[in-house]
Parts: structure tokens; C-alpha cells; sequence
């Protein structure tokens, strides 16, 4: 194999050396690595480096490396294996467009790990493929399916967590719509905070509206908010009514709605909360073929309702806070 240019994109100045060093050993003679910080470093490194391979970090700050592939990969073709320390990042990693993925070394050898990792981007370079490799079986054949809906739920510290998640995601997208438990009249102004903040129109949930790509509907602090579909398109539907799990608007009314009418074609993700609420509705809508995240312990204010959904097996990946709009990007993002 002749010479290659790798770029290694990671927070961890520790890990970059290790990397650079390694690296040089198994990699023809003649190769040069190249290292940045985190994506923003990258974006410049890669125009001015055009390296072979990308060698991607996920948990990284200002900026996720799922996040950062996703938009890359929109506008530059950079052949990219995510290197990280979490497996469950992978399906991700491959939905937003990772040649491959691994892991880095736990409980082996870090000579094996790099020996596997210079194996794997002679593959890449030379253009040989492994389908036990480049397809992985985490990624179902529900990840084909067109997204059409995205469903939020969250509770206390939701206002804040949901903000930040709204305020990083980039439309195109479909229609999203949010539970959040909170008084009528504070839901108008957290929907105005959204649409002020945020690059979607926000507003609150109206009985009968059709709902419409990059915008965001909130439900009305006093009133349920399902979904209905109807005519090749989806609408709102909302209307007082009895307490479920102790709320009015409750999580698990709309994520039952979405399992029922939406099924395979939605999104949903459960953040911080006391309580359960939400926990069975994002089962039902796993179990109708739906893509379903819960944000991690380390990052809620209380991890009550996305604990009952990961303890009931409706969580198909928990994820910190940070890196849940990167993984909505690369699962329901119109690439």
C-alpha cells in the first residue's frame, strides 16, 4: 500500500500522541497524521491536509463527533472511521455515514488495537470491502425507513434540556412535537423561546392544525397532545382531559398516539423527569419499529422517566445530552 494521510480528530491530547505514535508504526513508510482538537479544528485541518482517512472521536466539546459527521458528509466526501470509547455509539456512527467503527482498546492489547485499526485503513485506502465490517447488523432494516415524525418528552430540567437540543438541531426535519409537564401559559412562553432561539418555528399545539417539516409544536400546558393521520399528512390533536401518570399534558399520551399512528416512520426521545411518565409510550412506539433515545443518567436533573424507559426496554440507545441532536441528525436528517 502506498502512503496515506491520516487526520485523528479527538479532545484527548493524550490519545492523539498515542495515536500519532502508533500509528507510524503499522502505516506504510512515507505516511503522515495529523491531529486536531475537536471538529472545528478539523474543518480546517481537512482542507488543508485532504487526508485519506478521518479517525473520529464522538464525545468531544462544542461539538459532537456524530454531529460534526453528519454535516460533513452533506457538503465532503471524507472517508471516516469513528474511534471511541463507547460501542453504543456505532449504529450512529454508521447512520450518519462512518466507513467503520471501532472501539478503543478496553481489556486488550493497545498493540492488537492498533495493528486492527491500520488493518482497517489500508481497507478504506485501498478500496476492499467487508460486509461483516462496513454493514453493521446493528442497523436494522427499520433505519431505512423515511422519518416523518420526531417526538420529545421531558419533565424537570426539561425546559433546558430540550432548548439545547432544539437549538442545535438544522432543518431540514420533520415535524416535531413536545410533551413538557409545565403550567398553561408557561407552554406559550417556552414555544416562543423555542421559535426566538431556535432556526424552526415554534409554536404552540392547536386542535386540528396540520403539522408541517421544521416546525415545532408544544403541547398546551392543560391539555393532551396526540397525533392524527390523515390524508397523507399528520395533524394535531389536543383536548383536555383526565390526569395520566399525574399529568395533563402527558408523555405517554402522545408516545402512544405516535406507536399507533406513525409507527416505524417516527423518532422519539425521552429526557430528564421524575417519575415514569413517557416510559410505556416509548415502548409502544419501539415495538412498532421506531428509532427511541433516552437521555444517560450523567446528564439529567433527575433521571426518572428516561430510567423507567431504558429499565423497560423502550431505549434502543441512552445517550448524554450533548450528543442526542447529532444522533437525531444521522437518524431522521433529510440528507
Amino acid at each position: 500500500m502506498k502512503p496515506v494521510r491520516v487526520l485523528i480528530v479527538d479532545d484527548s491530547l493524550f490519545f492523539r500522541s498515542l495515536m500519532e505514535r502508533e500509528l507510524g508504526r503499522v502505516l506504510p513508510r512515507g505516511s503522515q497524521v495529523f491531529s486536531a482538537g475537536d471538529p472545528f479544528e478539523a474543518r480546517d485541518a481537512i482542507l488543508k491536509y485532504v487526508p485519506d482517512v478521518m479517525i473520529l472521536d464522538v464525545e468531544m466539546p462544542r461539538m459532537d463527533g456524530i454531529e460534526f459527521l453528519t454535516k460533513l458528509l452533506a457538503q465532503y466526501d471524507q472517508p471516516t472511521i469513528v474511534v471511541t470509547g463507547d460501542a453504543r455509539y456505532e449504529p450512529l456512527a454508521r447512520q450518519a455515514g462512518a466507513r467503520d467503527f471501532l472501539q478503543k482498546p478496553v481489556g486488550c492489547s493497545p498493540q492488537l488495537f492498533f495493528t486492527e485499526l491500520g488493518r482497517r485503513i489500508e481497507r478504506i485506502v485501498t478500496g476492499g470491502s467487508d460486509a461483516s465490517v462496513l454493514h453493521s447488523p446493528a442497523l436494522s432494516a427499520k433505519s431505512a425507513h423515511h422519518i416523518t415524525l420526531i417526538a420529545l418528552g421531558a419533565s424537570t430540567g426539561g425546559t433546558e434540556a430540550l432548548a439545547k437540543v432544539i437549538r442545535e438541531l438544522v432543518p431540514p426535519l420533520p415535524p416535531i412535537v413536545i410533551v413538557q409537564h409545565i403550567p398553561p401559559g408557561f407552554s406559550y412562553m417556552f414555544a416562543k423561546r423555542l421559535d426566538r432561539e431556535s432556526p424552526f418555528t415554534a409554536k404552540e399545539a392547536q386542535d386540528g392544525e396540520p403539522l408541517a417539516p421544521n416546525h415545532v409544536y408544544v403541547a398546551p400546558g392543560d391539555q393532551h397532545l396526540r397525533v392524527q393521520a390523515a390524508g397523507g399528512g399528520l395533524s394535531a390533536r389536543c383536548a383536555k382531559g383526565a390526569r395520566v401518570n399525574g399529568h395533563c399534558p402527558s408523555v405517554d399520551v402522545l408516545f402512544r398516539s405516535v406507536a399507533e399512528q406513525v409507527g416505524a416512520h417516527a423518532l422519539g426521545a425521552i429526557f430528564t423527569g421524575m417519575g415514569a411518565d413517557g416510559a410505556e409510550g416509548l415502548r409502544l412506539m419501539r415495538e412498532a419499529g421506531a428509532h427511541t433515545i433516552g437521555q444517560d443518567a450523567k446528564s439529567c436533573v433527575v433521571y426518572g422517566m428516561p430510567r423507567a424507559a431504558y429499565e423497560l426496554g423502550a431505549v434502543e440507545r441512552q445517550l448524554p445530552l450533548d450528543a442526542i441532536p447529532g444522533a437525531i441528525l444521522a437518524l431522521a436528517g433529510q440528507k
